[in-house]
């Protein structure tokens, strides 16, 4: 990780409670707010260590306990913020064992923080049966945004932010992996993985025989030293990764949404036709103008224009039924 602010040692005295609720923010001690009981779920640094919130701080020194998924990853962000709060390891091998434990210490009247290793807890981290189960059992559970891999990826990746469907990680079996990016193509959304280095290339190849050559960024390391994002579409990318070194560090992939069919006069009539025989007009337009993304003005002549030959082939036909 990237360290920006050096701090001074921690100062280890107190009981309970991380160094007394304190902190150390650019050299000077900071005293926490005293902390109301519940979960406290707080988003922590995706690599640099400044991107923790002033109240991510609070909480974490303020917490009568903090649960991680691994406590090594967690202390040095402690560490380097002063704070001695003991840790507690909850992850996906140790989770049924020790979610007893921390809803015991909610059941107290504990104030918990949770964290993962980096980012926002439960966004492709353990946690939410913890959640599920304070909630039901009435406790209070506050969420401390912040750093996200996922939306710091959209933000730089330059593709279409409006509409996303985050995916994580692929499976690592190929034939799992294909069947799963067959799933993914017709979602009309930016898609948001995260890859390894060593699957990268074999990823990418993956993804552009499943979604074509789609727009793509290649976005790695985040807020890091060595942060880099390469955009292009999916074949060039994956081309250039399949003849260099697998990359080092943490991967997210940002997948431009596919491209929309492009309706032609008829496919527009064929649509109206079926919504007139269920809606009124005006019902009809807002309707297929959603659908088909195309002005209401245009869609309104149109169901018009509709409307009125089915009425003039309607009084034709009952005419020709008199004759």
């Amino acid at each position: 990780m990237r360290i920006e602010d050096q701090a001074a040692p921690a100062d280890r005295t107190g009981t309970g409670q991380g160094a007394c609720g304190r902190y150390l923010l650019k050299g000077q001690t900071v005293t926490a707010p005293t902390l109301a009981p519940g979960l406290h779920i707080v988003a922590t640094p995706i690599g640099n260590l400044r991107d923790i919130t002033l109240r991510g701080l609070e909480v974490l020194a303020a917490a009568e306990l903090i649960a991680c998924e691994d406590t090594r990853v967690t202390r040095k962000l402690l560490d380097h913020y002063g704070i001695s709060t003991p840790l507690t390891p909850y992850h996906d091998h140790n989770a049924t064992a020790a979610r007893p434990k921390l809803m015991a210490r909610l059941q107290a009247g504990g104030a918990v923080a949770l964290v993962s290793d980096a980012g926002t807890p439960l966004i492709s981290d353990p946690g939410f049966k913890l959640v599920r189960e304070a909630a039901a059992a009435g406790h209070t559970v506050t969420a401390l945004p912040g750093a996200s891999a996922t939306l710091a990826g959209l933000t730089v990746g330059g593709l279409p932010t409006d509409r996303f469907f985050f995916e994580g990680f692929l499976p690592v079996k190929p034939g799992q992996r294909h069947a799963r990016i067959a799933e993914l193509a017709p979602i009309p959304a930016t898609l948001v993985l995260f890859e390894s280095g060593q699957r990268l290339a074999a990823s990418l190849a993956d993804l552009t025989k499943g979604l074509g050559a789609r727009a793509a960024a290649v976005c790695r390391e985040l807020t890091k030293l060595h942060e880099e994002v390469r955009r292009g579409d999916l074949a060039t990318l994956a081309r250039d990764y399949a003849n260099a070194e697998p990359p080092r560090g943490e991967i997210v992939l940002v997948i431009a949404p596919p491209a929309e069919p492009v309706l032609d006069a008829s496919d527009v009539d064929a649509l109206l036709h079926d919504a007139l025989d269920r809606l009124s007009v005006k019902e009809a337009v807002s309707e297929i103008a959603a659908v088909t993304g195309k002005p209401r003005r245009e869609i309104y002549q149109r169901a018009l224009t509709l409307a009125q030959k089915h009425k003039g082939e309607k009084h034709k036909g009952e005419n020709d039924d008199g004759a």
